[in-house]
């Protein structure tokens, strides 16, 4: 039996806004509705995000592109200038990263959810 991530619930304040900028900031197709969800798909998991008015809990969801991709999202990050960082403790600004000979950087969505982008998985 084969294993595999098919979704995840992701709350948001406002699921259209988080759904939206996460599509638009990674360059894919805009989410779709089904239920109460709006549904990011991303590389066969989808990201289900729905709108709550309880206390969001932020988690941590990192993505791994290739070269030509991190810097096309790494540039929308610094043309709607977010704040980003080289480590998810938030800890040095402004700074990508280059673990594993590959580059990552961190930033938050609207609902302080950090989100990762790398070029080379953990371990190299």
């Amino acid at each position: 039996m084969t294993v595999q991530l098919n979704h995840t619930i992701v709350h948001a304040r406002d699921s259209r806004v988080s759904a939206e900028f996460l599509t638009d900031l990674l360059g894919l197709k805009p989410p779709t509705p089904f239920g109460p969800f709006l549904i990011a798909q991303v590389e066969g998991v989808s990201l289900d995000f729905m709108t709550t008015s309880e206390k969001i809990t932020p988690q941590h969801y990192a993505f791994l592109v290739s070269d030509d991709e991190f810097d096309t999202i790494f540039a929308r990050i610094r043309e709607q200038n977010l704040p980003y960082w080289a480590d998810p403790g938030h800890t040095t600004p402004g700074k990508i990263n280059t673990n594993d000979g590959g580059r990552g950087v961190y930033f938050d969505d609207p609902d302080s959810h950090v989100l990762e982008i790398l070029t080379v998985p953990y371990g190299g």
